[in-house]
Parts: C-alpha cells; structure tokens; sequence
C-alpha cells in the first residue's frame, strides 16, 4: 500500500490512562464506563473514537461517491453508534450502527449511495467480515 497519510498516537496504559497523537491535535484522558467496571470518568473511551473516526470516514465516502454520481447531497450526516460487548465465545467484539441522513434524495437513490460508500470507505473495508455493520438511511430527521 502506498500511504497517503500516516496518523501515530501513543496511550500511556490502558483505557483509564491517555492518548495522544504525534502531532498533538489529540491529547485526552481516558476512563472506563461504569457499564464496564470502571468509575465514568470525564476521560473519553476508544469507542468515542472509533465511532467519531467511523461517521467522519463515511461521511467522506457518501460525499466522494455522490460526486462521482453528480449528486449534490447539500447537508447531511452520519452518525455512528459502536457497540462493546461480548460474542458466543465470551470475546470481547464490536458491533456499529450507521445512521445517515440525506434529506435531498429519494430513497433509491440514498440506498444506492450508502451501498456504494459502503464498499470504498477505509473504515468499512478494515470491518467488513470482522464486525456487524448496520446501515440505516434516514430521509428524515429523527
């Protein structure tokens, strides 16, 4: 692979310690959730960032392939759900929920477009056949 783009960050410890990037644009404490064990601190956890990566990628995928179909997709969102927990062998395993909103398509068309990022996106491509990934297409506001 040729890299277009190299991103390095460093966690002193585990999930109740920090991260930060090289370059430092990211520097946070990490804690644990007390739906895990931990205190629920004010630190963030690597599913925030997971899910904050994911939505961002996507959404740059549904951006790059409207495009390439000539379709203007004015606002719109993703939001990115990620879930920790369990599989049947008692693995700790991942599981995302993607939400995107175009409200200027119809529903073929957003379809056609969620699909296709699907395929492109880094995010789905490093995922797909590992973690159950959820696409939802929202034409409305929820």
């Amino acid at each position: 692979m040729k890299a277009l783009y190299t991103a390095k960050a460093t966690a002193q410890g585990g999930r109740d310690s920090s991260v930060k990037t090289e370059d430092g644009t990211i520097d946070f404490d990490l804690s644990i959730p007390k739906s895990m064990g931990g205190e629920g601190g004010k630190g963030a956890n690597p599913e925030q960032f997971f899910a904050a990566g994911y939505s961002a990628c996507f959404g740059s995928a549904l951006g790059h392939v409207a495009r390439q179909h000539k379709i203007d997709l004015g606002d719109f969102t993703v939001k990115a759900t990620v879930k920790l927990g369990k599989n049947e062998d008692d693995m700790f395993q991942l599981a995302v929920v993607l939400d995107s909103y175009l409200p200027t398509v119809d529903t073929e068309t957003g379809e056609k477009l969620v699909n296709e990022a699907h395929e492109v996106c880094p995010y789905s491509r490093a995922t797909m056949d590992n973690i159950d990934v959820t696409l939802n297409l929202l034409l409305d506001e929820d």
